[in-house]
Protein backbone atom coordinates (compact mmCIF):
# COMPACT_ATOMS: atom_id res chain seq x y z
CA UNK A 1 0.00 0.00 0.00
CA UNK A 2 2.75 2.52 0.72
CA UNK A 3 4.82 1.65 -2.46
CA UNK A 4 1.74 2.32 -4.44
CA UNK A 5 1.10 5.77 -2.79
CA UNK A 6 4.93 6.64 -2.72
CA UNK A 7 5.02 6.00 -6.61
CA UNK A 8 1.89 8.24 -6.91
CA UNK A 9 3.65 11.07 -4.87
CA UNK A 10 6.42 10.65 -6.36
CA UNK A 11 4.80 11.19 -10.15
CA UNK A 12 3.31 14.30 -8.95
CA UNK A 13 7.05 15.37 -7.94
CA UNK A 14 8.48 14.76 -11.11
CA UNK A 15 5.85 16.58 -13.13
CA UNK A 16 5.79 19.35 -11.10
CA UNK A 17 9.70 19.73 -11.22
CA UNK A 18 9.88 18.80 -14.75
CA UNK A 19 7.44 21.75 -15.19
CA UNK A 20 9.37 23.61 -13.21
CA UNK A 21 12.64 22.92 -14.71
CA UNK A 22 11.45 23.92 -18.38
CA UNK A 23 10.28 27.14 -17.14
CA UNK A 24 13.76 28.27 -15.69
CA UNK A 25 15.13 26.86 -19.07
CA UNK A 26 13.08 28.95 -21.07
CA UNK A 27 13.43 31.99 -18.19
CA UNK A 28 17.29 32.16 -18.49
CA UNK A 29 16.84 32.33 -22.42
CA UNK A 30 14.71 35.13 -21.42
CA UNK A 31 16.51 36.81 -19.14
CA UNK A 32 19.88 36.80 -21.43
CA UNK A 33 17.60 38.10 -24.28
CA UNK A 34 16.19 41.08 -22.09
CA UNK A 35 19.42 41.79 -20.97
CA UNK A 36 21.03 42.12 -24.68
CA UNK A 37 17.84 44.54 -25.64
CA UNK A 38 18.24 46.82 -23.05
CA UNK A 39 22.07 47.35 -23.44
CA UNK A 40 21.70 47.57 -27.05
CA UNK A 41 18.67 50.36 -26.07
CA UNK A 42 21.00 52.15 -23.99
CA UNK A 43 23.77 52.40 -26.60
CA UNK A 44 21.64 53.75 -29.06
CA UNK A 45 20.28 56.63 -26.82
CA UNK A 46 23.69 57.68 -26.07
CA UNK A 47 24.43 57.29 -29.80
CA UNK A 48 21.56 59.86 -30.26
CA UNK A 49 19.66 56.91 -32.52
CA UNK A 50 16.37 58.12 -30.24
CA UNK A 51 13.81 55.93 -32.53
CA UNK A 52 16.12 52.88 -32.59
CA UNK A 53 16.55 53.18 -28.84
CA UNK A 54 12.66 52.95 -28.79
CA UNK A 55 12.37 50.56 -30.87
CA UNK A 56 14.26 48.32 -29.16
CA UNK A 57 12.87 49.79 -25.74
CA UNK A 58 9.71 47.85 -26.92
CA UNK A 59 11.07 45.07 -27.60
CA UNK A 60 12.48 44.59 -24.13
CA UNK A 61 9.43 45.50 -22.26
CA UNK A 62 7.42 42.75 -24.28
CA UNK A 63 10.13 40.09 -23.06
CA UNK A 64 9.70 41.71 -19.62
CA UNK A 65 6.26 41.29 -19.69
CA UNK A 66 6.38 37.54 -21.12
CA UNK A 67 9.10 36.86 -18.73
CA UNK A 68 7.50 37.92 -15.45
CA UNK A 69 3.96 36.35 -16.98
CA UNK A 70 5.15 32.81 -17.38
CA UNK A 71 6.67 32.88 -14.51
CA UNK A 72 4.26 33.66 -12.13
CA UNK A 73 3.16 30.08 -11.58
CA UNK A 74 6.60 29.71 -10.11
CA UNK A 75 7.34 32.84 -7.40
CA UNK A 76 10.59 31.17 -6.86
CA UNK A 77 11.90 31.77 -9.99
CA UNK A 78 10.57 34.71 -10.80
CA UNK A 79 12.16 36.14 -7.54
CA UNK A 80 15.73 34.30 -8.09
CA UNK A 81 18.65 36.67 -8.69
CA UNK A 82 18.68 36.28 -12.26
CA UNK A 83 15.20 37.42 -13.08
CA UNK A 84 15.28 40.02 -10.84
CA UNK A 85 18.94 41.09 -12.35
CA UNK A 86 17.16 41.09 -15.88
CA UNK A 87 14.06 43.33 -14.69
CA UNK A 88 16.61 45.67 -13.20
CA UNK A 89 18.56 46.21 -16.46
CA UNK A 90 14.81 46.41 -17.61
CA UNK A 91 14.51 49.50 -15.57
CA UNK A 92 17.70 50.66 -16.14
CA UNK A 93 17.08 51.29 -20.16
CA UNK A 94 13.49 52.27 -19.53
CA UNK A 95 14.66 55.21 -16.95
CA UNK A 96 17.90 56.26 -19.04
CA UNK A 97 15.84 56.25 -22.01
CA UNK A 98 12.81 58.60 -20.18
CA UNK A 99 15.14 60.86 -18.81
CA UNK A 100 17.75 61.82 -21.27
CA UNK A 101 14.46 62.35 -24.08
CA UNK A 102 12.89 63.86 -21.39
CA UNK A 103 9.97 61.49 -21.20
CA UNK A 104 7.86 60.97 -18.07
CA UNK A 105 9.51 58.12 -15.90
CA UNK A 106 7.44 55.35 -15.57
CA UNK A 107 6.81 53.73 -11.54
CA UNK A 108 7.50 50.00 -10.78
CA UNK A 109 3.74 49.39 -10.91
CA UNK A 110 3.55 50.87 -14.36
CA UNK A 111 6.90 48.37 -15.32
CA UNK A 112 5.25 45.60 -13.11
CA UNK A 113 8.84 45.11 -11.28
CA UNK A 114 9.08 44.52 -7.62
CA UNK A 115 10.15 47.67 -5.34
CA UNK A 116 13.92 46.49 -5.11
CA UNK A 117 14.49 45.72 -8.98
CA UNK A 118 12.94 49.07 -9.68
CA UNK A 119 15.48 51.10 -7.24
CA UNK A 120 18.48 49.24 -8.12
CA UNK A 121 18.07 49.50 -11.84
CA UNK A 122 17.05 53.51 -11.13
CA UNK A 123 20.36 53.50 -9.16
CA UNK A 124 22.56 52.11 -12.32
CA UNK A 125 20.59 54.88 -14.53
CA UNK A 126 21.63 57.55 -12.60
CA UNK A 127 25.66 56.42 -13.05
CA UNK A 128 24.99 55.73 -16.34
CA UNK A 129 23.63 59.45 -16.97
CA UNK A 130 27.52 59.97 -16.22
CA UNK A 131 28.86 58.76 -19.33
CA UNK A 132 26.15 60.62 -21.33
CA UNK A 133 27.20 64.11 -19.42
CA UNK A 134 30.91 63.51 -20.13
CA UNK A 135 29.30 63.27 -23.91
CA UNK A 136 27.91 66.54 -23.50
CA UNK A 137 30.93 68.13 -21.95
CA UNK A 138 33.02 67.57 -25.03
CA UNK A 139 31.01 68.92 -27.28
CA UNK A 140 30.16 72.03 -25.15
CA UNK A 141 26.05 71.10 -24.01
CA UNK A 142 26.41 72.39 -20.89
CA UNK A 143 23.11 73.21 -20.47
CA UNK A 144 21.67 69.55 -21.09
CA UNK A 145 24.67 68.10 -18.93
CA UNK A 146 23.41 70.49 -16.49
CA UNK A 147 19.75 68.81 -16.53
CA UNK A 148 21.09 65.51 -16.49
CA UNK A 149 23.16 66.36 -13.42
CA UNK A 150 20.36 67.34 -11.05
CA UNK A 151 18.48 64.14 -12.34
CA UNK A 152 21.21 62.16 -11.23
CA UNK A 153 20.91 64.29 -7.89
CA UNK A 154 17.12 63.40 -7.50
CA UNK A 155 17.70 60.07 -7.94
CA UNK A 156 19.90 60.07 -5.46
CA UNK A 157 17.91 61.97 -3.22
CA UNK A 158 15.26 59.55 -3.49
CA UNK A 159 17.48 56.70 -2.82
CA UNK A 160 18.87 57.57 0.58
CA UNK A 161 15.39 58.35 1.75
CA UNK A 162 14.99 54.30 0.84
CA UNK A 163 16.45 53.30 4.77
CA UNK A 164 15.15 49.71 4.63
CA UNK A 165 16.98 46.24 5.40
CA UNK A 166 18.81 44.82 2.59
CA UNK A 167 17.01 41.72 2.31
CA UNK A 168 14.15 44.22 1.39
CA UNK A 169 15.74 46.00 -1.09
CA UNK A 170 18.48 44.29 -2.50
CA UNK A 171 21.30 45.88 -1.18
CA UNK A 172 20.45 49.07 -2.40
CA UNK A 173 22.73 50.98 0.58
CA UNK A 174 25.83 49.76 -1.69
CA UNK A 175 24.37 50.93 -5.22
CA UNK A 176 23.41 54.23 -3.72
CA UNK A 177 26.95 54.67 -2.36
CA UNK A 178 28.44 54.46 -5.67
CA UNK A 179 25.65 56.89 -7.21
CA UNK A 180 27.15 59.24 -4.47
CA UNK A 181 30.73 58.84 -5.70
CA UNK A 182 29.70 59.08 -9.32
CA UNK A 183 27.43 62.26 -8.63
CA UNK A 184 30.12 63.80 -6.85
CA UNK A 185 32.73 63.02 -9.71
CA UNK A 186 30.47 64.20 -12.19
CA UNK A 187 29.51 67.63 -10.41
CA UNK A 188 33.32 67.75 -9.79
CA UNK A 189 34.22 67.68 -13.53
CA UNK A 190 30.98 69.08 -14.94
CA UNK A 191 31.95 72.19 -12.89
CA UNK A 192 35.48 72.26 -13.57
CA UNK A 193 35.04 71.99 -17.68
CA UNK A 194 31.74 74.97 -17.44
CA UNK A 195 34.15 77.24 -15.69
CA UNK A 196 37.05 76.81 -18.53
CA UNK A 197 34.21 76.82 -21.29
CA UNK A 198 33.55 80.44 -20.10
CA UNK A 199 37.04 81.46 -19.36
CA UNK A 200 37.78 80.45 -22.86
CA UNK A 201 34.61 82.38 -23.97
CA UNK A 202 36.09 85.56 -22.18
CA UNK A 203 39.19 85.77 -23.48
CA UNK A 204 38.23 85.10 -26.84
CA UNK A 205 35.58 88.02 -26.27
CA UNK A 206 38.42 90.11 -25.03
CA UNK A 207 41.00 88.98 -28.21
CA UNK A 208 38.61 90.22 -30.27
CA UNK A 209 38.02 93.60 -28.90
CA UNK A 210 41.62 93.95 -29.01
CA UNK A 211 41.78 93.23 -32.59
CA UNK A 212 39.23 96.08 -33.23
CA UNK A 213 40.68 98.98 -34.30
CA UNK A 214 40.67 102.23 -32.56
CA UNK A 215 37.49 104.52 -33.03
Amino acid sequence: MLLKELEGIAREIHAALEAKNAARETALTRCRELTRLCALCIRAVHREEYAEGQRLLHEARQAAFILQTDLAPFPDLLYAGYTQDALKEWVEATAVYAIITGQPLPGPQELRVPEAAYLNGLAEAATELRRRILDLIRTDRFKEAERLLQAMDEIYELLITMDYPDVLTGNLRRATDVVRGTLERTRGELTLSLREHLLQQALQRFESRAGEPPV
